[in-house]
């Protein structure tokens, strides 16, 4: 039986005559991203606390308290009173589940990061506590929050396309974020994260949906993990990129990667998540050292990985209309690319501009919402600003149609991408349950 909402859930949430409170929980790339707004905007949003077992990354979120971890914030609740608004949870992808219930519980509006859970089990389970306390609720899915998806919703909803019959949705991750996160990084192991189609492309199978408004019903997927593998190694290579003889030819080189980005952005991502130390050109020994010890210098050949580097979900969505995703590693890093088929028109969009050949008349017609970043380094093309904002702006003015992402449609996209993955692995066709 659901929980009865705590007293402190029922609490009203803030006016809009004064900036909304908000503490933040992990103060990794992604909870700076949300602080970085809330400082911008002091008028409307302080950043009160922070939780996080890293000092260093306690002082850079720059709040007015710190908390070693979201209990001691707890604590704090059940001592002081509630200390904030509303909560941002940007911990890593297993560790959602038991602060986001918690915080839920103890009355805090909670927006968290996606994916939600690892397991179907653990997303329904955050999903129906959280539904059960009544707090606003939002789950970083920022590709529903960009101009760019704004634009591709109205023309679909013009009805310039006729009727809709098929997307063709590709996810060029790139090569070298491929081998920095999924490699090398934190997202390089199921079981330290969760599926490549969950941590990478729930993203994309939620904005499928999302534009189309239409629920994904079946899905039968191909895919896995080919080249980045021992047996593809170059011959002559080393486990380290810093003593490797062929490094010069090998487009994963992390001296190609890290020391260019040091050069030209300092000690932001992605050299920070290699070394907090190195902040410019003068640390590249700083940077050398983290390489040399570190996970971020080794062969991507050689890496204890094993999420997929290539995947294709076929889809049907309610209705009839048929769609496809497909998520490559070996891509440039670049904007999503999008194809909409409809009887009387198509669309091809490529994150920043849309074209729309109209059947009817042979017209086609072109806008576009301006250049936009297309990854986390440069706010995934406004969305990271736009969700930040709008989880703010319901929390001030008590209206929750202003969170696009709350945990119903979430948990959609979320299902979708666990049947994509049980099809992967075991070669059927899937049905998305509804719940």
């Amino acid at each position: 039986m659901p929980e009865t909402p705590s007293a402190a859930a029922r609490a009203p949430h803030p006016r809009a005559d004064r900036p909304v409170r908000i503490a933040l929980v992990g103060a990794g790339n992604r909870g700076l991203t949300y602080a970085s707004w809330i400082h911008q905007n002091p008028d409307r949003a302080r950043l009160v606390a922070v939780a996080d077992p890293d000092e260093g990354a306690r002082a850079a979120s720059r709040a007015e308290t710190a908390f070693a971890g979201w209990r001691e914030f707890l604590a704090a609740t059940a001592r002081d009173g509630r200390l904030a608004d509303g909560v941002i949870v940007a911990t890593q992808d297993r560790d959602h589940v038991e602060p986001v219930l918690a915080l839920a519980r103890a009355g805090y509006a909670v927006m968290t990061e996606k994916p939600l859970a690892p397991t179907e089990e653990e997303c329904r389970t955050l999903v129906t506590g959280v539904q059960a306390t009544g707090v606003p609720f939002a789950v970083c899915h920022v590709l529903r929050y960009t101009p760019y998806t704004d634009l591709v919703r109205e023309v679909v909803g013009s009805g310039v396309l006729g009727t809709l019959t098929g997307v063709e949705h590709l996810e060029p991750v790139g090569w070298w974020h491929f081998a920095h996160s999924y490699v090398r990084g934190p997202w390089r192991r199921e079981d330290l994260s969760s599926p490549m189609i969950l941590a990478k492309s729930s993203h994309d199978l939620d904005w499928i949906a999302y534009v189309t408004g239409r629920r994904i019903e079946t899905v039968v997927s191909f895919g896995g993990l080919t080249h980045f593998r021992p047996e593809n190694a170059p011959a002559g290579s080393t486990d380290s990129c810093l003593t490797c003889p062929v490094e010069k030819g090998c487009p994963y080189s992390a001296a190609k990667l890290y020391y260019p980005a040091l050069r030209t952005g300092g000690g932001a991502w992605p050299v920070s998540h290699v070394t907090s130390a190195a902040h410019g050109p003068g640390d590249e020994p700083v940077l050398t050292e983290a390489l040399r010890t570190g996970r971020y210098g080794r062969c991507v050949y050689r890496s204890d990985n094993d999420v997929a580097d290539h995947q294709v979900v076929a889809m049907r969505l309610a209705g009839g209309p048929t769609a496809t995703l497909t998520m490559s590693a070996f891509t440039e890093q670049t904007h999503r690319q999008t194809r909409l088929f409809g009887s009387h028109g198509w669309l091809r969009g490529d994150g920043e501009r849309v074209t729309v050949h109209d059947f009817r008349d042979d017209s086609v017609t072109v806008r576009g919402t301006g250049p936009s970043g297309s990854n986390a380094a440069d706010g995934h093309g406004g969305g990271d600003t736009a969700l930040t904002e709008a989880f703010v702006t319901a929390l001030a003015t008590g209206d929750r149609r202003y969170i696009r992402s709350g945990p119903a449609e979430s948990l959609g996209s979320h299902l979708a991408a666990f049947a994509a993955e049980r099809s992967r692995r075991d070669g059927t066709v899937e049905t998305v349950p509804l719940r």
